[in-house]
């Protein structure tokens, strides 16, 4: 089975967290309402003040076992002391051990309603769970303790930025970095959300300011974010990307192989058609190294290596930048692009039209009449908002992925799944696959999987007796295991699988983009 080009960089949460957030997250509620009754965080020595200190400099390097070990030593030496558990509590979230730092840091809220540090921690929790709604109520609440309280304002930066709200995220994470400039994750965040508001020197500047006070050891991810400083700053000095130009709006036909829909286009002019994938999956557009070389296009810069699905899970970072593509009779100039290899299982492709090359339309995938289309039309925009009782709402990762609430038949809780019209077939993380309430579910069928990085053979597969989104469901859908630490470790909240063409193919797709939404139209009905 084919997938997309997955170029990210973590563990998955728990399911078992979301069973407990609620009823825990309606005490603190409740507490919140005695909290200017609260007392004062507790002191103490200075011993224990030298290794928060010391654990401190380690998390911002990423060396979060050992920031854990000093911090376990920290606890020990006084066990009623609560700083030193918080930031244990957020070294847990920095490793994605969501439901050792729920069950640490909701006591010290419970206990200390003064305590803005444990309810900063706290929301960020809930934010890298996916629980939207309440990881706000709990910024707001450690902000209204102390206007100071750096973590919520990154936190509310963060949340903002998921839910497509750019600019207000951009402010909020500015905030953060003014009350600790010294804090790496909040220049990162900053420098991501600044490209994606297409403010590319800032982010450029926030990148390299990342990389100077980053202790980290991380060798890789540092060649990475050097390379991207330098695609920045080529973009900062092109003008304005994804430029619109020719019609309005257009429809084309496509072809659905192996559950992807394919479009012929055409790139810089050029009169041969390419064949290029329709891919919600990812955030930049894609060009094969055997499509570049053909039409000339050379590197821009290059920057280390990404992790990807498949084979050795990486290949190397190459940007490009595509004159002008055009799809039927609209035009989008100046679209950057990754190029690299393209694993072959027999369907030649060219390419994949990433989200940031359509998002500026209102776009169509109707998996019935095989079409594709777009507009800027505003009687289109404005018989879509007429159907906003039909419409899901859609979450944007820090990576650039679509993500969307999905039920799971034998679990209780909703998951966070990327939305992928690249992807042949749906997909679970392992870690779901091995839950009580899934893995009654697998099948003898292996697979193979071709992904960004190269080829895994044997992949197990689950078919799953109901697959929900929103009020829409399907029964008996195949879904392969896999390992969606690559996803998770830059998607900045939890994602359990991916909703592939196996189940998007029975409906006709609208995508606002711009507001994150989508409308699902069945083609056919759905299972009772």
């Amino acid at each position: 089975m084919r997938f997309s080009g997955f170029a990210a960089n973590g563990r998955t949460v728990f399911p078992e967290l979301r069973r407990v957030l609620i009823p825990a997250f309606a005490l603190v509620l409740i507490l919140s309402a005695i909290a200017a009754a609260g007392s004062p965080v507790p002191g103490g020595d200075d011993e224990v003040k030298k290794l928060i200190k010391e654990a401190t400099k380690l998390t911002r390097a990423g060396s979060f076992q050992d920031a854990e070990n000093i911090l376990l030593r920290a606890v020990e030496i006084d066990k009623s002391r609560s700083d030193a558990k918080v930031a244990l509590a957020y070294v847990y979230v920095k490793e994605r051990r969501l439901g050792d730092a729920y069950n640490l840091c909701f006591p010290i809220a419970q206990a200390e309603p003064r305590n803005s540090r444990a309810f900063a921690v706290l929301g960020m929790t809930l934010l890298t769970g996916g629980r939207f709604r309440e990881a706000r109520l709990i910024f707001y609440k450690a902000l209204d303790i102390n206007r100071s309280e750096d973590l919520a304002w990154a936190g509310y930066g963060l949340l903002d930025f998921y839910e497509n709200r750019i600019n207000e995220s951009l402010n909020n994470l500015r905030e953060a970095v003014y009350r600790e400039p010294n804090e790496p994750d909040y220049l990162f965040a900053l420098a991501q959300v600044a490209a994606r508001s297409e403010n590319y020197q800032e982010a450029a500047a926030m990148y390299d300011q990342f990389l100077h006070i980053s202790d980290s050891k991380d060798t890789e991810r540092r060649e990475r974010i050097k390379g991207l400083i330098n695609f920045l700053r080529f973009l900062g000095q092109t003008g304005r990307l994804y430029v619109s130009d020719g019609e309005d709006q257009a429809k084309v036909s496509f072809e659905l192989v192996g559950n992807r829909p394919i479009i012929n286009l055409h790139v810089n002019g050029k009169r041969d058609p390419l064949r290029f994938v329709l891919d919600t999956g990812s955030g930049i557009s894609v060009v094969s190294e055997a499509t570049a070389k053909k039409l000339k296009i050379n590197p821009i810069t290059k920057g280390g290596f990404a992790r990807g699905i498949g084979g050795n899970g990486k290949f190397e970072i190459v940007y490009g930048m595509l004159r002008q593509v055009e799809i039927g009779p609209v035009k989008v100039r100046n679209v950057p692009v990754y190029i690299r290899k393209f694993q072959t299982d027999g369907q030649s492709v060219d390419g994949y039209i990433g989200l940031a090359l359509i998002s500026k339309f209102l776009t169509t995938i109707d998996y019935g009449d095989q079409s594709f289309s777009l507009t800027k039309k505003n009687e289109d925009a404005k018989d879509f908002k007429s159907n906003t009782d039909l419409s899901l709402p859609l979450r944007l990762t820090s990576s650039g992925f679509l993500s969307g609430e999905v039920q799971l038949q034998g679990l209780e809780s909703t998951l966070n799944f990327i939305v992928d019209t690249g992807a042949s077939v749906s997909v679970i993380s392992d870690r779901v696959s091995k839950t009580e309430g899934i893995s009654p579910f697998i099948s003898d069928e292996k697979l193979r999987i071709i992904g960004s990085a190269g080829i895994t053979d044997d992949v197990s597969t689950f078919m799953l007796p109901r697959v929900s989104f929103g009020q829409h469901s399907r029964s008996s859908i195949m879904a392969v295991a896999l390992d969606l630490d690559v996803i998770n470790e830059a998607s900045g909240f939890e994602q359990a699988g991916i909703l592939g063409g196996n189940f998007l193919k029975n409906y006709r797709l609208t995508f606002d983009f711009k507001n994150s939404k989508v409308i699902f139209v069945p083609l056919k009905p759905e299972n009772e």
